[in-house]
């Protein structure tokens, strides 16, 4: 990058990076779009500002059950 370019001048610059994926990961992002580079790209950018959404079936917290009183107590 040059040192007299404008923030938007290097919000526009693209950088190719070779990576290396599973097989079957490539397929499924080809399967969401022609451009898998692009949602690379847009997952990278939305994990680095902490943009995460979480899904709600495998991220569930469970609700804890209250403590059990020791054994005696159940009637006070």
């Amino acid at each position: 990058m040059s040192e007299n370019a404008t923030p938007s001048q290097r919000l526009a610059e693209k950088v190719e990076v070779s990576i290396r994926l599973d097989s079957d990961l490539l397929d499924q992002l080809k399967h969401l779009s022609n451009d898998p580079s692009r949602i690379i790209e847009t997952a990278i950018k939305q994990w680095l500002r902490g943009e995460r959404e979480q899904d709600d079936e495998l991220t569930r917290t469970f609700r804890r059950n209250p403590p059990v009183p020791p054994r005696g107590e159940w009637n006070d």
